[in-house]
């Protein structure tokens, strides 16, 4: 049986059908071209959502179904590679990145992948998900051949669980979105394999695995002032790139989970499996069912189904709010009014003295005030019940470069060592509880996912 995606999509009812898939594609992968170890381009199709006529028009949205993948296109497009180095805070905004048109993504076999991961051994596992395991591999760096552990270059081996409803669907989004998307903040996807009921994605390898473990994993190494930023600045340069294609694209499932991190400490999003197109001709929201992350998933998306290219930045705002604050956003180990973070935090952003409490103790005050209180004000403006009110990611990213070059005080510093060692002496042991990755140990903070389509990553989140 052969490796290619479309073939699984026209054999099994239950996912979208493409409308003509390169014919000579086709006939090579079925009339015994194997193209084993070869670099081969992949022809993507469009599989445009029709809109539904049946609501009102002043409605203003567009209605779509979940089971529908749609492959986000552009007149715009670029044939080639797509690199995969890393940017920094001093880099140009979302228009860094690009659309391939035909991208090269390499069709791995079963047995290649297998041979890479040494038999998908338990020991390379670097996560779990509802989708199934990610395992580490290795593969040449040029062909992409397996490779012995060490020789060549690691790679993140994504496997479905055959038990998975949503594993088609989710791998065909992975292909269709990160296949076709190039951007220095995005996780680059190097291939995929398709083999009876057998899915697979590999990525690149991120070295220092998602942001989640190093904000809340126990012993984890405090990240400082300005990692954090950094952070933040990749994530929504990744964020408003995909929000300023030709055709947007609504991420879905923002969350610490899924922003991943390179040895410099560059965050790229990963899985893509919840993303969709989003509004088009005039309308402000695509109508869908509620997936994705409770804690993380903006309300009005949670309260009707309405999905907002806005919808994203409140789960930027949550994220933003956990990167200052160290904190998870749900936390049933936290003390009474305090387990839901952004509820508690509301009313304390606002003013400068009461911040204090919402910074993470870790930092020991070593955080410019000005810079962190302009923070506080731009989690204000992402968490906005009405979408419309929330800034564009263009805008919040603008603002957190901004704020990157805010710089601390030798008085400030002062100030901020003292107070924080005085709310230390008062500050209860349960007010900051931290945990373990899930994949060591689950605990019962974690947020809960929404929808069959939903997943709870580990610390490496493809």
């Amino acid at each position: 049986m052969g490796n290619c995606w479309p073939k699984p999509v026209e054999s099994l009812p239950s996912a979208p059908k493409p409308a003509s898939p390169a014919a000579e594609t086709r006939d090579h992968q079925h009339k015994g071209g194997k193209t084993r170890g070869s670099i081969s381009t992949v022809n993507f199709v469009s599989l445009d959502v029709e809109h539904n006529n049946n609501f009102p028009p002043d409605d203003r949205h567009r209605h779509d179904h979940d089971q529908d993948v749609a492959a986000a296109e552009a007149p715009s497009t670029t044939a080639g590679s797509c690199s995969s180095s890393s940017s920094n805070s001093s880099s140009t905004g979302p228009a860094s990145g690009h659309i391939m048109a035909a991208p090269n993504l390499k069709m791995f076999t079963y047995s290649e992948l297998r041979s890479a991961t040494r038999n998908f051994r338990p020991d390379t596992v670097l996560g779990e998900g509802g989708f199934g395991r990610v395992f580490r591999g290795w593969v040449d760096e040029k062909t992409y051949a397996p490779s012995k552990v060490g020789v060549g270059i690691p790679v993140a081996v994504k496997k479905s669980n055959p038990d998975s409803e949503q594993g088609l669907s989710e791998w065909q989004a992975e292909v269709k979105f990160l296949g076709k998307f190039c951007h220095p903040n995005l996780v680059k996807l190097l291939g995929y394999c398709w083999e009876d009921r057998e899915f697979l994605l590999v990525y690149e390898y991120m070295q220092r695995g998602s942001l989640e473990s190093h904000l809340f994993r126990k012993g984890a190494e405090t990240l400082a002032w300005e990692t954090r930023l950094q952070i933040a600045i990749g994530a929504a340069r990744g964020l408003a790139f995909l929000h300023t294609t030709e055709k947007q694209v609504i991420y879905r499932d923002f969350k610490a989970s899924n922003i991943l991190l390179d040895s410099d400490f560059n965050a790229k999003l990963s899985d893509f499996g919840l993303a969709k197109l989003g509004p088009v001709n005039g309308y402000s929201h695509v109508t869908t069912r509620v997936v994705g992350t409770y804690g993380y998933a903006a309300p009005e998306y949670m309260a009707t189904g309405h999905l907002y290219v806005k919808s994203d930045v409140y789960g930027f705002g949550v994220v933003l709010l956990e990167i200052i604050s160290g904190l998870r956003v749900l936390d049933l180990n936290r003390p009474s009014g305090e387990h839901n973070l952004v509820d508690w935090s509301k009313p304390l952003l606002p003013e400068k003295r009461k911040l204090r409490k919402v910074m993470d103790p870790q930092l020991e005050g070593r955080y410019p005030s000005r810079g962190a209180f302009q923070i506080a004000q731009l989690i204000l403006k992402c968490l906005e019940p009405d979408p419309k009110k929330r800034p564009s990611m263009e805008q919040v990213l603008e603002t957190l470069q901004q704020i990157s070059t805010v710089k601390m005080k030798p008085k400030d510093a002062k100030a901020a060592a003292q107070q924080h060692q005085a709310e230390q002496r008062l500050r209860r042991p349960a007010n900051r509880t931290h945990h373990r990755s899930p994949l060591h140990t689950k605990h019962s903070s974690c947020s809960s996912v929404i929808g069959a389509g939903a997943q709870h990553k580990d610390k490496h989140s493809y």
